[in-house]
Parts: C-alpha cells; sequence; structure tokens
C-alpha cells in the first residue's frame, strides 16, 4: 500500500475533498454515480475463498462466548441436555438454508448484500434495509468488545496479579469500573488494526482462529472434567414441562437459536462474493450447525463439571479460566494463554460478523468517501465510543431486548431477496443495472412496492410482541396468540415474506426488471474468472455460441 507523502496528509488536514477516492476506473455505475472499488463486482484475482476457508471462515463466526453459552438459555426454561442438543443443530440448519440461497447470490454474481438488495428493494428503498443492518452491526460490534475485554482483564490478572486491585474512581452510574474501562480500551485499541484486515487476507486469521479456539476449549473440558471426576449432575436432568408447553418451549427455543444469525442470513454475500467458485459456499449447510453443535455441547459438558467443585453453573467460559488464577504461577500462564484465545475468538467474530458488515453498508451509503477499511474505522469508533456499549450492558435491558428481537425485521428482509433472485428472477441479473437508479430496477421512484408489502405484512403482527419483550407486561397487554407468534418471529417473516413477495411478483410482475439472462457488464464481458454453466446454456441445452468471455478487473 503506497503511503501518503507529507503533502497528502496536510491536504486531508485542510481540505475535505482530499478524502475523496478515486473513482473505480470501469466501474458498472453511470458517470453521474459515484462507485469505488469496494462496492463493484470483486475481480477474479480477489475470487479466492475455497471450501475450506469458508469452513474455517464459519469456525472463526461460531466458536465464540456467546454459541457456548447458548444451551443455558435452553435449560433455563425447562428443557434439559436432551434437548438442547437437537435444538442447536436444528436451529442452525434452518436457519443455513437462507445463509446459502443469499450466499450464492454472492458466489455468482461477486456483489455484496447492499448492492444485490437494489434487485428487490429498488435502488432507493434498498438504503432501508442497508442502515437498518448497519446500526444493528455497529450495536453488536460494540456490545461484543465489552464481552471481549474480559479476556484483557484475565490476561493482564495473569501477568500482574495486582492488576485486580486497581481502585474504582469511577461512579456507579457510569456502568464500568476503572478496570473494565482500562481492559475494553485496551480491547479496543488491539483489535482496530485486526478489523482493517481486507476480507480478502482474512485466511490466516481464520487459522489461527481455527486452531487457538478449539485447544482452548478442549483444556477448559479436559480440566473441569477431570477435576469434577466425570461430567456432572446436568445429564441426569430431565425437561420439567410436558405435554403442548414441552412443544412450544422446544419450537420457541430453536428459534431463537435460529434467530441469532439472521443477520447472516441477510448479508452472506459480503463474504461469499470472494469466493472461487459459485458451489463452494453450500458447505455452510452441514458445517455451520455441526461447529455450532459441538461447540455448545462442549459448553454443557464444562458447565456441568465445573458446577460439582465450584457450586454454581458458569457458562460463561471465562469464569472458569478467572479460577485458574489462584494456582500459582502455572495456573496464571494457563488463564493467560486460554483468555487470549477467546481474545482471538472474540475479535475473529467481530471482524466477520459485525465490522465488515457494517463497514460494505456504508461503502454504499457513502461511496466518495468511504471503502471498507474506512468504514471498519468508522464502524470501530461509532460502535466503541459512540454507543457508549457498557451502558447498554449494564442498564439497557430494553434497548438489548430491542436489538435481540431485531430479527422481526431480518427474516422478511432475507426471505425477499432469497425469493427475488431464486424465483422471481430465475437467477438471471442485470448486474450493471444494479448501480444505476434510473436503470430496471427504479420500480416505482425507486421503491418495489410488492418488497415493501412482503416486509410490512408480517412485520406488523410480530410488532406488539417487540413491545411486551422492550417494555414488559406492565405496559404492554397483548393475547397468547401474539405472544405465541412472537417467538418464532424470524422463522414466520422468512416464510411469509417469500410467499407474499412470490405471489405479489407473479400476479403484478415487474417485467422491466425481468432479464433472460445474467448481464455481466456494459460490454457483456464477463468479470468471473470463468463462465457459469447456468448463465451459458441455451434453451435447447446445448451452450451457446454466445459465451461471453473473461476480463480481468483492474485492482486499482
Amino acid at each position: 500500500m503506497k503511503r501518503p507523502s507529507a503533502a497528502d496528509v496536510r491536504r486531508r488536514f485542510t481540505s475535505l475533498h482530499a478524502w475523496e477516492l478515486p473513482k473505480q476506473t470501469g466501474a458498472l455505475a453511470p458517470a453521474h454515480v459515484w462507485t469505488n472499488k469496494d462496492m463493484d463486482p470483486t475481480p477474479p484475482e480477489d475470487q479466492n475463498w475455497g471450501i475450506w476457508s469458508i469452513i474455517a471462515y464459519w469456525a472463526t463466526d461460531v466458536i465464540n462466548l456467546a454459541t457456548w453459552q447458548t444451551a443455558s438459555a435452553v435449560l433455563d426454561v425447562g428443557l434439559s441436555w436432551r434437548e438442547a442438543i437437537p435444538i442447536m443443530f436444528l436451529g442452525n440448519l434452518a436457519v443455513s438454508i437462507p445463509i446459502v440461497l443469499n450466499g450464492a447470490i454472492g458466489s455468482r454474481l461477486h456483489i455484496p448484500f447492499s448492492v444485490i438488495a437494489t434487485s428487490s428493494f429498488g435502488y432507493y428503498l434498498r438504503y432501508f434495509s442497508i442502515v437498518s443492518r448497519a446500526v444493528l452491526a455497529m450495536f453488536w460490534l460494540g456490545i461484543q468488545s465489552v464481552n471481549g475485554s474480559q479476556c484483557i482483564t484475565i490476561m493482564l490478572r495473569a501477568w500482574a496479579p495486582s492488576y485486580n486491585d486497581i481502585p474504582n474512581q469511577l461512579p456507579k452510574s457510569a456502568g464500568i469500573t476503572t478496570q473494565g474501562f482500562i481492559s475494553f480500551f485496551l480491547f479496543w485499541i488491539i483489535q482496530l488494526p485486526l478489523l482493517l484486515i481486507h476480507p480478502t487476507k482474512l485466511k490466516p486469521l481464520f487459522w489461527v482462529k481455527l486452531v487457538a479456539a478449539p485447544v482452548s476449549a478442549l483444556a477448559l473440558l479436559g480440566w473441569s472434567v477431570r477435576k469434577a471426576g466425570g461430567g456432572g449432575e446436568i445429564f441426569a436432568q430431565r425437561a420439567t414441562v410436558s405435554g403442548s408447553q414441552y412443544a412450544y418451549l422446544w419450537l420457541s427455543s430453536m428459534s431463537s437459536v435460529t434467530g441469532t444469525w439472521a443477520t447472516l442470513s441477510v448479508n452472506m454475500p459480503d463474504f461469499t462474493r470472494y469466493a472461487k467458485t459459485p458451489n463452494a459456499q453450500f458447505v455452510q449447510l452441514p458445517m455451520m450447525p455441526i461447529i455450532f453443535t459441538i461447540c455448545g455441547t462442549v459448553g454443557i459438558v464444562t458447565t456441568s463439571a465445573a458446577f460439582v467443585f465450584t457450586g454454581e453453573y458458569l457458562w460463561n467460559p471465562l469464569d472458569i479460566i478467572t479460577l485458574w488464577l489462584d494456582y500459582g504461577s502455572g495456573g496464571r500462564a494457563a488463564a493467560f494463554f486460554a483468555a487470549l484465545a477467546w481474545y482471538i475468538a472474540q475479535v475473529g467474530t467481530n471482524i466477520t460478523a459485525n465490522s465488515i458488515s457494517a463497514a460494505n453498508d456504508l461503502t454504499v451509503l457513502v461511496p466518495r468517501w468511504i471503502n471498507i477499511k474506512r468504514g471498519c474505522v468508522i464502524a470501530a469508533v461509532i460502535a466503541g465510543w459512540a454507543l457508549v456499549p457498557w451502558k447498554i450492558l449494564s442498564s439497557a435491558a430494553t434497548l438489548l431486548a430491542f436489538l435481540g428481537g431485531y430479527a422481526v425485521f431480518l427474516g422478511p428482509m432475507a426471505g425477499i431477496i432469497a425469493a427475488d433472485f431464486w424465483l422471481v428472477k430465475k437467477q438471471h441479473i442485470d448486474i450493471p443495472a444494479l448501480y444505476n437508479p434510473d436503470g430496471r430496477y427504479r420500480y416505482v421512484a425507486g421503491c418495489n412496492w410488492r418488497a415493501a408489502v412482503a416486509f410490512i405484512v408480517p412485520v406488523a403482527p410480530l410488532l406488539p410482541g417487540l413491545g411486551l419483550s422492550i417494555s414488559g407486561p406492565s405496559v404492554v397487554h397483548i393475547n397468547d396468540g401474539l405472544k405465541n407468534l412472537y417467538t418464532f418471529n424470524w422463522m414466520f417473516g422468512f416464510v411469509t415474506s417469500i410467499f407474499l413477495y412470490t405471489l405479489l411478483s407473479f400476479l403484478f410482475p415487474a417485467k422491466e426488471s425481468l432479464v433472460s439472462e445474467t448481464v455481466w457488464d456494459l460490454d457483456q464481458i464477463a468479470i468471473e474468472a470463468y463462465a457459469r454453466e447456468s448463465d451459458v446454456e441455451a434453451s435447447d441445452g446445448k451452450l451457446s455460441d454466445n459465451v461471453p468471455e473473461k476480463e480481468k478487473a483492474n485492482d486499482l
């Protein structure tokens, strides 16, 4: 990367225009529409994610503190480990379906979610989904950073035990202690340069986490089981509910697990756009639920064993690691490296699930000034400081309930995008038109009313349940039917939106938005590494004589 000269640095402090990004040469957008490299289709040389890269991506994303603790929510409602394990697997299998459906768009067209959304929502209505996704990603980026700062606390206590004796100089209203603030700042500042790694360069981080996090998890498991002399009593427990209540809790718990990945069911193309082949990303369908279930099961066994010698269920693995600090220098060394592994795990999840997602969205919102790298910096600053995430965790229970219920909006978004590509457009998209505000995806004033209806109809009956989860029963009173419907919010929104959008598109087709073959660029020159079979086959099943040839995009 070229280092800026002293004159460039001086200009950036004195002129706003010095921060302008160069308009991408050969971009697909019209001359009056500004784009940059990061929102244009991924050039062939950057399409370097194979099957193992995608598996490593999911291992990076799934193995984290939240996954470890997933089973605790299932057991808290009266179910047992016998239900928790299949719930984790089936819940993730259910959400992996839209992840694969929408991920396939990225692996075939090599464009991000925020550009793909133009086809279904329209050029201007898509900004609603983009802003919604960006805000949510930044909230979770900050919250996950606060959770991960406990890793820093453990590492510093292991290295210098006196760190635990730092007196608190902050008032209770701050929502954080002096020690916690120092740990959060260190987590944030160390994480920042890692957030700047471009998605095409993330594979080394994937492999580091793929080794570090499982080793730490297995070490926790082995130590806890050995010290307890077995797996504990949690495996002797049975569900305390039965009948219709049992069935309802089983399905609602599965829906909660499904909602965990509601965001990636929408913006998975942000990552699959870097795939080498269109079909490599299908490995997500089995691997994501398998990895998640293994991590969650290890959490159940470890927590059960730790209960034997602590007398309480420690679902957070960092709480168990903290016990090692009392085992002399050897215990502190083990705690340091275990906390370091979980730090890497938490940062990896922040990069793949939150930072890059927000950066891609900001890139499309302000392409003249923001690329992925700048977007990551902006997201980190807003998430870490402007949103004051430690205050959210300490006192904003209603905001946390809202963030948890955001699947209400994400389910319909995922369903509309999937239905548009697979059922309505038949996998054929005019890619240059996605960048043109006056192109075939303008619909009515830049808004596709079919998508608006398919979004509003499933969301409306879920809003009372969302209000109940935020304000509580003392403020919001709804009947049991609406309450029960809300527990299936993501599934209901996803399935209903697919049905409505497809139905409306067939009854009232937007014929101007339909093409018989994929249009790759302005000159019908493929920007892929090779031609896609589904796009070059003629109607008689033979290969067309008009197969577009590849053109390497410039990496500016």
